[in-house]
């Protein structure tokens, strides 16, 4: 196996509260390949955006490192671009001027004015939102508001694309739709993906590698399941593949039988 893109070594997280110390992570040891696309999964509480976060630079690790490219990660950077389950669109600048602003601190330091409306309006082309480009967030869906968010993301052309539940407040249809579209633009695009998700079907239809989590505080990884499925995917033929059957029975397995919620076992 090639040397890991992004690697999670012997990672803690503690956290001081009014009420002690609050351990979420404990020994975090994870690998992520080039262009693999990563989902994180476990019960509320397990530690799954604390440890994207840690990916993210967003928060520094108690002990232990981690390493985007060969560089430790010891702070945000455009390298390592965060779409959220809240889209975090100003509302006073059109979908195009929120792409634009990330585009413009990336890229403005050496490229004109010129390239850098060309970046926006490429980017909301690849998430097929050319047609709202002067609209403003209170105009457009909710589902039109998370693509803008991707389209952001995407526009400053990062290494690493890091999502946390970017679907997890959409009806069932645009969320469907929305897995689809972000099938084709990681085809595209050959990004390398780390994803927080509650939902196992998501989990299987997206990655290459699904991330177990224990039950917190103190949660580890305690299961990683390849997901042998080819690629593109199709929702609807893989309904009834034995493959896809056979993942979702592993996660759900260890979710609900081996690790079930610790409220539901008390």
């Amino acid at each position: 196996m090639s040397k890991a893109f992004i690697a999670v070594q012997a990672a803690e997280m503690v956290f001081s509260t009014r009420k002690g110390s609050f351990h979420a992570l404990r020994d975090i040891n994870l690998d992520v390949q080039r262009g693999e696309f990563i989902t994180l999964i476990g019960h509320s509480g397990c530690g799954k955006s604390t440890l994207l976060n840690l990916i993210a630079g967003l928060l520094q690790p108690t002990s232990g490192v981690l390493l985007c490219d060969n560089r430790e990660i010891s702070e945000p950077g455009p390298e390592r671009a965060v779409v959220f389950q809240n889209h975090s669109l100003l509302p006073w600048l059109s979908c195009a001027e929120n792409i634009y602003l990330g585009v413009e601190s990336v890229f403005g330091g050496r490229e004109l004015k010129r390239q850098l409306h060309e970046r926006t309006a490429a980017a909301l082309e690849l998430v097929g939102m050319g047609h709202a480009a002067n609209k403003r967030p209170h105009e457009i869906s909710g589902g039109m508001k998370q693509r803008i968010g991707i389209a952001r993301a995407l526009a400053m052309e990062p290494k690493v694309l890091l999502m946390d539940e970017p679907f997890g407040a959409l009806d069932a249809l645009t969320r469907a739709k929305l897995q689809d579209e972000l099938l084709k633009i990681v085809a595209r695009t050959q990004s390398t993906v780390v994803m927080v998700t509650h939902d196992v079907d998501e989990a299987v239809l997206l990655s290459d590698r699904i991330v177990m989590m224990t039950n917190g505080p103190a949660a580890a990884i305690g299961e990683i399941h390849a997901v042998d499925l080819p690629r593109p995917r199709d929702r609807v033929v893989l309904a009834e593949d034995p493959r896809y059957i056979a993942a979702r029975k592993a996660v759900i397995d260890f979710l609900y039988t081996r690790h079930a919620h610790v409220e539901a076992a008390a």
